[in-house]
């Protein structure tokens, strides 16, 4: 993923930025309203974080926090994010372990594989590259990464803790985006959020973290009548379809926060940025909103996996 053209936040100074690349004319009465939600700066202080507390943990007990990356099949794009996974847990002081599978594998022994990490004392955090293969069922596989490093937060006992409020992984864009929120000072408790999209990975987990925080949250999809309409009513809006350009301005009602998590292809998000940003308050650009943000909470949280083993009764440090 390529750097977004505008200068990054740092971590302590999370004042939006202006959108770039409109006119200047004072006589454009229609110029762009909204500010850019940088999730670059305030990800690389959550990575700062993780990399101090992931050294102290080595300083003090010996162990090392592992994030192992399982990857199916030969797609250049899943090699390519598990390729910067890897090389931002290096910099954070995080192990890598890299599982490579043919695309033939099958569910079962991709549920063998993922079984042998879950019992592998040295590896904190699993990380299943998807999508994979159409053959596979994906979740029999979820389902076999063990909950306690389960740091992408895929499982259905991940999904449980976030619905019910109890402890356990966020799923890491969702968890990422609401990190985001609460930087940029979005008022969540009251807000109608109005969620695009139901994926058990991002949609719906999403969903279940807005409500929890207080939200009136409508869950939207492809069977969905008068989306637009429904759109229009939201304060929030979280776009999570994958397709590019699919949210048009129109359908945003005045000041709105626009959440975009997808991502295709050509740094296109699934929200008309252009349009869009005449409209809302605050808006993600992509790349450089909600990507970064996802990195870091996997790193984060792969930190927190290997410091809950390292304080486990019985482990010497």
């Amino acid at each position: 993923m390529t750097s977004n053209p505008s200068p990054s936040l740092p971590p302590n100074d999370l004042a939006s930025e202006e959108v770039a690349g409109r006119p200047s004319s004072s006589s454009d009465a229609t110029a762009s309203s909204a500010r850019l939600m940088v999730g670059t700066g305030l990800a690389a202080g959550m990575v700062e974080e993780a990399a101090a507390r992931a050294k102290k943990l080595v300083e003090r007990t010996g162990v090392q926090p592992c994030l192992a990356t399982v990857l199916v099949g030969d797609d250049p794009a899943s090699a390519t994010y598990v390729r910067m996974k890897q090389s931002r847990s290096k910099k954070a002081g995080i192990g890598s372990r890299s599982v490579v599978l043919p695309a033939e594998t099958t569910t079962e022994e991709l549920v063998g594989e993922l079984t042998r990490l879950s019992d592998d004392p040295t590896v904190h955090g699993i990380l299943l590259q998807h999508p994979v293969p159409a053959h596979i069922d994906e979740r029999a596989a979820f389902e076999a990464i063990d909950p306690a490093k389960d740091v992408d937060g895929v499982t259905m006992h991940a999904f449980a803790a976030m619905a019910f409020g109890e402890p356990g992984f966020r799923s890491c864009t969702p968890g990422g985006i609401m990190r985001l929120l609460a930087a940029y000072d979005v008022p969540v408790a009251g807000a109608h959020a109005v969620v695009i999209g139901r994926s058990p990975i991002l949609g719906k987990p999403v969903g279940m973290l807005l409500l929890a925080s207080n939200a009136t949250v409508t869950f939207t999809h492809s069977k969905t009548r008068e989306l637009p309409a429904i759109v229009r009513q939201a304060d929030i809006v979280v776009a999570a379809v994958g397709k590019p350009n699919f949210v048009r301005g129109s359908w945003l009602k005045p000041g709105a926060v626009v959440i975009d998590a997808g991502y295709n292809e050509g740094n296109v998000g699934d929200v008309d940025f252009e349009e869009a940003a005449q409209v809302a308050s605050l808006l993600t650009p992509v790349p450089g909103g909600v990507g970064p943000m996802t990195i870091a909470l996997l790193l984060e949280q792969t930190v927190d996996a290997a410091e809950a083993v390292a304080s486990a009764p019985g482990v010497v440090a």
